[in-house]
């Protein structure tokens, strides 16, 4: 029997150890995340104040009275504003009797001074501020950088252009101004029609750059890859366009192109909302020549009509989609920015064209503060 309740009371603890670990590691993942209390950090922040009183008290030489204001702007990143006057309170106290223990700061050195007191004020007020905004965005630090980073991730990915059949060739490159992760340029494309024959890419630049487009750009795209494959290609940039104008931005038109290549004949149909035009190059002729459709930019009127251009890429033909940070400048014309890029993509003719998309941004517009995007489609010859 003894034995018997021996085991019943080591299994009951092993199930209570079990339980506490896991409801730990549980409020330690929700805390991370953001979707937890944040008790268990206002209780340690909570412990290093006697702490750190205690250590002033015995060796105030080492451990200044000013040591405070380490809880202190540990908690203006950990805390809510509730939890931080708390700490800020029990801080003041320890101040207090740092200040009685110790005695007069004019009696030596070590002692809590004014400009101590004025230190940790500072502190506390700075932490005061970061909280308030924490709160009134709603996304605590913990989390705020992995959704900038997770934000980050998914328009690479939507700008990921899918495996196209043996005989052709993709590249695109996307460098935001400034070096910045956010662009207000992207690309969504994807194969659609019988087997994916069709390949259907939508280059937009939205007005603004940078920081300054980039949510919008992240918007758009979700909204542009939704309606891509879903609508016949006619119909893509009339929606957009009124996808565009129902947003009712300040700030809220973009430029667009839409090219529909049938991936077995090399036939395409090039659709423009004010964007610049597409340079072909000829294997035959070794010349570049502009493919433009027509129709006004997305987001400026309702009932916007956009007439497609046709063409055809043959054997060793290549088609360029681009945006106008690649071209323009405030000290160059579109047109010797056109030729400045032909010219350096001429020397890729016999090289081959791997790496291509990149190296153009680079040798083109590498210090232009403004987003350039580059998309290279190649028929092998």
């Amino acid at each position: 029997m003894a034995r018997a309740r021996g085991e019943t009371v080591t299994a009951r603890m092993r199930k209570m150890s079990h339980r506490v670990r896991t409801a730990l590691r549980k409020s330690a993942v929700d805390y991370f995340r953001g979707d937890a209390s944040d008790w268990l950090a206002f209780a340690g922040l909570l412990l290093t104040v006697p702490a750190i009183t205690c250590g002033t008290l015995m060796l105030p030489v080492w451990c200044s009275p000013s040591a405070l204001v380490l809880p202190i702007v540990a908690g203006g990143l950990l805390l809510r504003p509730a939890s931080l006057l708390a700490l800020y309170a029990a801080s003041a106290a320890a101040l207090i009797v740092e200040a009685l223990v110790l005695g007069p700061y004019t009696q030596g050195p070590a002692r809590v001074t004014p400009g101590t007191v004025l230190v940790v004020a500072a502190c506390g007020l700075f932490g005061l501020v970061i909280a308030q905004f924490r709160s009134r965005v709603g996304v605590p630090w913990r989390r705020g950088g992995t959704m900038l980073f997770d934000l980050r991730e998914r328009i690479r990915v939507q700008s990921k252009l899918p495996a196209l059949p043996p005989g052709w060739h993709r590249e695109m490159a996307l460098r935001p101004a400034g070096g910045q992760s956010f662009s207000g340029d992207f690309v969504v494309a994807a194969r659609t029609g019988p087997r994916g024959r069709t390949l259907e890419v939508v280059l937009t630049d939205v007005s603004g750059k940078g920081m300054d487009a980039g949510s919008r750009a992240l918007l758009l795209s979700g909204a542009f890859g939704g309606l891509l494959g879903s609508l016949p290609p006619q119909d893509f940039l009339p929606a957009a366009n009124g996808y565009l104008l129902r947003q009712d931005w300040d700030e809220g038109f973009a430029t667009s192109v839409h090219l529909v290549l049938d991936l077995h004949t090399g036939d395409y149909e090039l659709l423009s909302a004010g964007h610049l035009p597409a340079l072909q190059l000829s294997a035959g002729t070794g010349r570049w020549q502009e493919k433009s459709g027509s129709g006004p930019l997305l987001g400026v009127y309702d009932g916007a009509e956009f007439e497609p251009v046709r063409g055809s890429l043959r054997p060793g033909d290549v088609l360029m989609l681009f945006t106008d940070g690649l071209v323009e400048t405030a000290d160059r014309e579109i047109s010797e920015g056109i030729d400045r890029l032909t010219g350096e993509a001429d020397r890729y003719v016999a090289a081959g064209w791997e790496g291509a998309a990149w190296h153009l941004i680079e040798k083109v517009a590498k210090d232009v503060n403004d987003d350039r995007a580059l998309l290279l489609i190649r028929r092998s010859a």
